[in-house]
Order: C-alpha cells, then structure tokens, then sequence
C-alpha cells in the first residue's frame, strides 16, 4: 500500500484549488447587448449564455472532467506518494548477518534485531529468480559461512534460521573479505553470464569497529539494512575494575562506571553480590544517569533546570580473604534493550597452596600439626643452623616460600621480601622488639589473660578467642604498627608491613597457652597464612572480553592432575557445557567465550577455577544505528520500513498522468475553439 509524505500540503493545496476551479464554470461571462434581426445564426451564443448563467445545475463538459483530473494528478503529486519494496537480489547476492552483543537488543515489537535481521534477509531471499544464488555469512568479530553459494531458497533459509546471537563485538573485515573471496571466484568461474558483479546485503545495526578501513572492491554494496532504532533505551555497566589495599591485603576495592545511552535520563539502583548474597552497604540506589548522546549544553541545562544531579560511577569495599565471586547488577530499570551489559563480574581467587617453612630447633608439636593438616604444596619444616645457612642466598629464599614462620628463634637475616610468622620471638632491626628493663633484660608477663581482640579485622573475623598465656614478654609497637590482639598488660598480637615484608609477631609460645586446643586456632592459622599470602596478589583475577580463549600453561594443568586428558566447561544457560579433549603435550586453549557471565572449569585448574567474561563494551551498548554504510558504497535502507527499499511515485503521476492528461485537454479546448 503507497503512503504519503506531504498528505498535509496537498489537502490544503485541494481546498484552494478545486473550488476555484469549480467557480469558474459557475461564473456569468459579461456580454454586450446588441439588436440583431434574427437568432438563428446566433445559437451557439445562446448555448454560451445558459452554460454560464449562475446558479445553474453543472452540465456534462468534457473540459471539467479534463481539467479535474490533471488537478487530481497534480495534488497526488504534491502529496509525495511512496510504496516501500524489497530489493531484489541479483545473480548472486551475499548476505551478510551481523550476530554481534548489540544484535540482541529487543525491539519495540519484543524482538532482537538478530531476529529482524533474519526476517528481512528471507525476504529478500523470497525475490531470488530461478538462476539466481545466494550465500549466507555469519559475523562479529569474526566471521564464518553459514552456507555456500546455492540457488536452494529454502536451505539458505535454515541456515539464515541456525545463526545465534554472541556478546562479541562487530567487525566487518573478516566478513568482506569471504564476500570478495566468493566474489572472486564467482567472476572467473561464470565469466560469460558474470555480467553483473556480486552484490552484498549487509543486515546490521552498523556497530562495527572497523567501519573507515573495510572496502569491497570485486563485489558491490548493494544494501545496508540499518537495523533497530535511535529510540531503544539502554544503561550498561561500561567499566569494572577491583583491586586490593596494600596495606589490608583483605580488603577488595571495586569501582563501577555506568552509561546512559537512550534518549531520556535514567534513574537506577546498582547491587553489589557475593557469591549471591547482598553484604551490607551492598547497594546504590538514585543513580541518576545523563543520556551520553546529550551535549554539555542539554546537561546544564538539565542540572539547572530540572535539577537532576547525575552521577555515572559507584565504589565499595569489600573484605574477603577467601574465593568469591563478586557481581555488580543494574536494578530498578524501567525499560532496556539489552541484557548483556546489565551486569558484570570479577572473580576473587581461591586461598592459594602455599610453600610455607617452620624454623624451629626444638620443635613444636602444635604448629607442626597444623602444617600436616593444611591445605599447603609443600611445607618444610628445618632448624635454625640449616636456616642461616639457606639465608646465604637470600633471593632463593624469598622466591622458596611463600610464607617462614620462626618458632622461639630471632632470625639475624631476613630474605628481601615475603610474609614471617614470629612465635615468642621478634624480626631483626625492626622497630616491633622486646622491651627490656633498665639493666637491658627482656621483661617478661606471667599469666597474661586475653582481653580484647580486632573482631573488624578478617583474620579475625567471626572467630571467639578464649585463652591465657602462662608467660609472654612486653612488645614494643610502633605508630603504624596494628595491635590484633591485647592482653592485660599489653599487647599479644602485634601485626606490622615493613615494605615488601610483612610481619606478624606472637609475644608469646603457643605450647604456653591453652589455644591450640580450642577450634579457633586452626581456624586462625589459616586465615593468617591466607591474609600474608595475598600481600603478594594484589590484583583480583582479571575478565576477559566475550570471545576470549583463554590459554592454561601446562604446569598448571599438571598441577590439577598429571594425566589429566578431559576437562568440562560449564557457563551461562546460552553457552551450556562444553567437554574438551587436552592434547599430552603443549598448553591447552578453552573453547571461544561467546557469552558473558561466569564460567567454571571440571576439574578446576590452579588459577583457571572460574572465568569472568563481560562486555563492558561502550561501542556495543550504544544501540544508536549506523546512518552511514559501513565501508561506504551501497544505499541504507531504514529498519523503520521493515528493511525495504523507499519509491517514491510523484514523478510517475506528472509524467503518465498529467502530462497527458494537459495534452488531451488542450486537444479539446482546440476542436471545440476551431468547430
């Protein structure tokens, strides 16, 4: 069905005109009165006088209907009728299907642009001739033919029907360059009927990252379908980042950007999660975001006038000492189009298998107890004689183990950097030392009670201490020290960073003390060891960008078994679960991570227990099409008349209609003069 694009201009034009017209054969002509002695040769002045007598009934005249119709015409014309068709595809067309992250953003009619696209390039399918071809290529980042060259419309359209939306992002060169290969041959291989080049279709919002430097040069653009709409609403999450305090190695800082990329500002809530669950202070509600399309005037004014108060960017902080997963969500959203950017995550890694070394001349039951019982790789345990000796090469030392503990010995050397448990004794040329006395003797506490203890550290944390130590000696603390625990008459627990040292001093022996029989001591043996250990992973695990393929080095799959030949990907419900076979030699590649969320490996790989993949990708959350064809070359064709091409018919009315119409009535006029 035609539409019009000028129906208001030409409804007025028609008010003025065809009355107009109509009075004119209404209207008297004024004649002169004149005595004649007969009227029989003046008939056809009589005639004249009573067609023009007003207020008389419209008699049949050829002219009137001539001159209505020419009007007629004129006004269609002026009112710009246009029908909308399908383009028709040529002896071989390319169909080009982006499948990228903004593909999926759900329409006004509640479907994805994927879904559009795919509807638009059956049609076009639908206008294939009986010898045409068509070939059907799949892209993001990447590209892939979904079906070779073939002129069996209803295979094509299966395969048009099995393309599946991915989170990647969009880039054009790989897919150009399958249309140029195919281009290519067809033009060589059909060189007698190739009187046409291949033509592309490319069906896309236009998204793509690579729009100045593609080119095709053996096929030709024949259409750009810019799919979706300037008007879909969306707020993503554009910017995630976490990282740990140096100074509180357990305390997680995460720092969280949005962005409005709709027409109108949003108001939105931003939660925090881990592993599920919404700690306290876990949610900033009344974020007011801007629409990034605005300019800085349009934001003033919007603060100014409306007194809106944007604010794009959230931080929290978080204590974790052991694994987690740590998910930031967009909550309270009125309307958006796509889900991927919604949310984002970071993955805390597990508690690490440490290397830890006791230095203990006499023994000590209790510690070595606990070293068997933990989850360590190789824990040693050595005298104070062996010690120094290994200390010779401090830098061995140091890359050895990852944490010493020193039972009742002072150590006179120290490796450059690492994490030292001191029980019953203090670090070398350190400002934590024994107090002594006015004659230089350690001064020693008998029956110290515990008093007090840091319940906000995560050490610990959740933990009821109860125990009393028979004797310990005075520690001296210095102003940046960190008291964990306090006894009667002074502090028992004392916890200090020295540069790339860290040191947690015991005033006391716990063979002094009745805390290794309570279920509290394991508990803080491995939660201290855990808190040292991340001083030397500052970092939180980093996400990767949808389509990644992460590689796992050998050691590390070596380190989950040493035979290990199958291993299981599971992630989010789209991606499902994924078995791989390890080849026995080289690093091992995953599979491509298509979609965000979180993915978990069966058995888990030291360092590769749980993926992050997010989009965070500005380019493929603003959901703004393409005007311009990407590449250049081509027409674009407007999602808004479903993918069809515009005609528009005004010429056709003035050329067929009222050129001739004019002619015909010029013709009348003539005849009816001459007779």
């Amino acid at each position: 069905m035609p539409s019009f694009l000028n129906i208001t201009s030409a409804a007025i034009a028609a008010a003025a005109a065809v009355p107009l017209l109509l009075l004119l054969y209404f209207l008297k002509l004024r004649r002169r009165e004149m005595d004649v002695p007969s009227t029989l040769l003046w008939k056809k002045a009589v005639q004249d006088l009573q067609v023009n007598a007003p207020f008389q009934r419209l008699r049949r005249n050829l002219l009137l209907l001539l001159q209505m119709l020419i009007l007629l015409a004129l006004l269609l014309a002026l009112a710009r009728p246009v029908v909308n068709y399908t383009p028709g595809a040529g002896k071989l067309s390319v169909i080009l299907i982006d499948r990228s992250a903004s593909m999926s953003a759900i329409t006004s009619d509640g479907s994805t642009r994927l879904e559009q696209a795919k509807r638009h390039a059956k049609e076009l399918l639908d206008t294939m001739g009986r010898e045409s071809e068509a070939m059907v290529i799949a892209f993001d980042d990447s590209a892939r033919v979904v079906h070779s060259k073939t002129s069996d419309r209803p295979a094509l359209k299966r395969a048009i029907d099995s393309i599946q939306g991915t989170d990647r992002p969009s880039r054009l060169k790989w897919a150009y360059q399958l249309a140029e290969a195919e281009a290519a041959a067809f033009l060589t291989d059909v060189s007698a009927r190739a009187t046409q080049r291949p033509e592309v279709f490319l069906f896309s919002d236009g998204r793509v990252l690579d729009a100045a430097e593609v080119v095709l040069k053996q096929a030709e653009l024949k259409r750009y379908f810019a799919i979706g709409s300037a008007d879909d609403p969306n707020v993503a999450i554009v910017a995630l980042s976490a990282k740990r305090n140096y100074q509180r190695p357990a305390e997680v800082q995460i720092f969280v950007r949005l962005a409005n990329f709709g027409p109108e500002p949003a108001t939105v809530a931003l939660q925090l999660s881990v592993d599920g669950q919404v700690p306290a202070g876990g949610v900033r509600s009344g974020l007011v975001l801007l629409p990034e399309r605005w300019t800085s005037q349009q934001r003033d004014s919007a603060i100014r006038d409306q007194k809106l108060f944007p604010r794009d960017s959230a931080e929290f902080t978080l204590e974790l000492l052991g694994s987690a997963v740590v998910r930031a969500e967009l909550k309270e959203l009125v309307q958006d189009a796509l889900l991927a950017d919604n949310s984002a995550q970071v993955i805390v890694p597990p508690p690490r298998s440490l290397n830890v070394l006791l230095v203990s001349s006499r023994g000590n039951f209790w510690l070595q107890k606990f070293l068997d019982s933990a989850n360590l790789k190789d824990p040693r345990t050595i005298t104070a004689a062996e010690y120094e000796k290994q200390i010779q090469d401090p830098q061995a030392v140091a890359a050895a183990y990852d944490i010493i503990l020193f039972d009742r010995y002072s150590p006179a050397t120290l490796p450059p950097a690492g994490n030292f448990l001191y029980f019953a004794a203090v670090p070398p040329d350190h400002p934590i030392r024994a107090a002594t006395d006015a004659a230089g003797v350690q001064i020693v506490l008998r029956d110290q009670e515990l008093i007090d203890w840091d319940r906000s550290h995560p050490i610990l944390r959740g933990l009821n201490l109860r125990f009393m130590a028979e004797k310990m000696f005075r520690l001296t603390v210095p102003l940046d020290g960190q008291v964990l625990i306090d006894g009667a008459d002074g502090p028992m627990l004392v916890f200090h960073r020295d540069g790339r040292r860290a040191h947690m001093v015991f005033a006391f022996d716990v063979n002094d003390t009745g805390w290794p029989l309570t279920a509290s001591f394991p508990v803080f043996m491995d939660n201290a060891l855990q808190y040292l250990a991340l001083g030397s992973q500052m970092s939180v695990r980093e996400s990767y960008s949808p389509g990644a393929t992460p590689r796992i080095p050998r050691f590390n799959l070596q380190q989950a078994a040493p035979d290990l030949r199958r291993i299981v990907i599971s992630g989010p419900s789209s991606f499902g679960t994924v078995a791989a076979t390890i080849e026995p030699t080289g690093d091992f590649a995953l599979p491509p991570l298509d979609k965000v969320g979180v993915y978990s490996l069966d058995p888990p790989i030291p360092q590769f227990e749980k993926l992050a993949v997010n989009l965070l990708d500005e380019n493929e959350s603003n959901l703004i099409p393409a005007d311009s064809v990407p590449g250049g070359g081509g027409a674009a064709v407007a999602a808004a008349v479903s993918g069809r091409s515009r005609l528009e018919l005004w010429w056709w009315l003035v050329a067929v209609a009222a050129v001739p119409l004019c002619l015909l009535e010029w013709w009348v006029y003539t005849r009816r003069v001459h007779l």
